[in-house]
C-alpha cells in the first residue's frame, strides 16, 4: 500500500526523536501540524508546482520569507527520508521565493536611550533588573539570560558561561506550551563572555540580595521569558523610552560593538554565532554616519581632493 505524506511525516518524526533536542522535535511537529499536513497530508506524490503554490500562499498570508524557507526545509527533509525508505520518488524542485520588499530591521536603542536605561538599571540593581543589563552588556538571548545560574557566573575571573537556555515550546499532543530548560541553541551558543566593570559591580550587588540559584528573579525556578518580556515592556514605558522588543537589546549590543570598531570575528563568538556572516547580516546595520565615514575614508585613500586640478584643466 502506497504511503501518504502524513504516513511519511509520522515515520520521519519518529526517526528524529532519538537524535534531536526535544525542543527541536516540538518545533518540527508544530510546523507539520500548522503548515505541512493541512496542505500535503493526503498526497502520495508532491509536485513542484504544488510546493511553489504553497510558498506563494504562505508568503501572501504574511509569513516572512525565512519562515517559509524553514518550513520548506522540513518538507524537503521528510521527502528525502521517504526516498531513502523507497516510499516516495526522488524530487528535484526548482523553487522561487518572491521578493516581498525590504524586511524590517529590528529597532535598536539610541545611545541616549541606552544610557538612560542602563543608568536606571545600575541605580536599581536587583534580581529583576539584572537580566536587562546582562543582555545590554553581553548580547545574551532572553532564554539564556533567564536560565543563567550563579554557578555560571565567575566573579573572581570576571567571566560568565552560557550553558543552558529556557524557552516555551508547543506540545502538539497536549496542545499547550511548556517551559523547557535545555542546552543552548547550537554548539556555538556554548560560550564564555567577559564581564565588564559596570556589569561586575551590578552582579556583585545583586548576588548579595539573591536567594535564588538563578541570576534573574527571586524564585527557585527560572524566570519565564514571556513574563520577563512583559516586565521589560512596562519598564520602558515607565522610563518613557520608545518600545523595542527584548531581542532588540542583543541587537543594540551588537550594533554598539560594531560602532566602537570591535572586530567581527570576536563579536560573532560573543554572540554565539556559527559564522561571521550571520552577525553581519542579522545584527549589524550601519547607520548613515558610519556610511559617511566609510565614504570619507575611501576618498582620503585615493586622494580624491587631487581631482580638483583635473577639473580645472577641463575648463581649457
Amino acid at each position: 500500500m502506497q504511503k501518504t505524506f502524513q504516513d511519511l511525516a509520522q515515520a520521519w518524526s519518529e526517526s528524529k526523536q532519538p537524535i534531536v533536542k526535544y525542543s527541536t522535535l516540538c518545533a518540527y511537529r508544530l510546523i507539520l501540524h500548522t503548515h505541512l499536513l493541512p496542505y500535503f497530508g493526503k498526497s502520495m506524490r508532491i509536485k513542484e508546482d504544488e510546493v511553489q503554490c504553497f510558498i506563494l500562499e504562505k508568503i501572501k498570508s504574511g509569513l516572512a520569507k525565512k519562515t517559509v524557507r524553514d518550513i520548506v526545509a522540513v518538507l524537503k527533509s521528510i521527502i528525502k527520508y521517504g526516498v531513502r525508505q523507497k516510499w516516495f520518488e526522488p524530487v528535484d524542485w526548482q523553487l522561487n521565493y518572491p521578493t516581498v520588499g525590504a524586511e524590517a530591521k529590528l529597532p535598536v536603542l539610541t545611545i541616549s536611550h541606552q544610557r538612560k536605561l542602563m543608568c536606571y538599571l545600575v541605580q536599581q540593581a536587583n534580581p529583576r533588573n539584572i537580566g536587562i543589563l546582562l543582555s545590554l552588556c553581553t548580547g545574551m538571548r532572553i532564554g539564556e539570560v533567564c536560565a543563567l545560574s550563579w554557578d555560571d557566573v565567575d566573579l573572581l575571573h570576571r567571566v560568565l558561561r552560557v550553558r543552558q537556555t529556557i524557552g516555551r515550546i508547543y506540545n502538539c499532543e497536549r496542545r499547550v506550551t511548556e517551559r523547557i530548560l535545555s542546552s543552548p541553541k547550537t554548539k556555538n551558543s556554548y560560550r564564555e563572555i567577559p564581564i565588564s566593570k559596570l556589569l561586575f559591580e551590578a552582579l556583585r550587588s545583586v548576588k548579595k540580595q539573591s536567594t535564588s540559584t538563578f541570576v534573574v528573579g527571586v524564585s527557585k525556578y527560572a524566570t519565564d521569558p514571556r513574563t520577563y518580556r512583559d516586565y521589560f515592556a512596562r519598564l520602558l514605558k515607565k522610563l518613557q523610552i520608545p518600545y523595542v522588543v527584548f531581542h532588540g537589546l542583543r541587537h543594540t549590543f551588537a550594533t554598539r560593538c560594531i560602532e566602537s570598531q570591535c572586530d567581527y570575528k570576536t563579536l560573532s563568538t560573543i554572540l554565539g554565532h556559527s559564522n561571521v556572516s550571520t552577525t553581519l547580516n542579522i545584527y549589524v546595520h550601519p547607520n548613515i554616519e558610519q556610511k559617511k565615514r566609510c565614504i570619507d575614508r575611501m576618498s582620503r585613500f585615493i586622494d580624491i581632493d587631487s581631482f580638483d586640478s583635473c577639473r580645472e584643466k577641463e575648463k581649457y
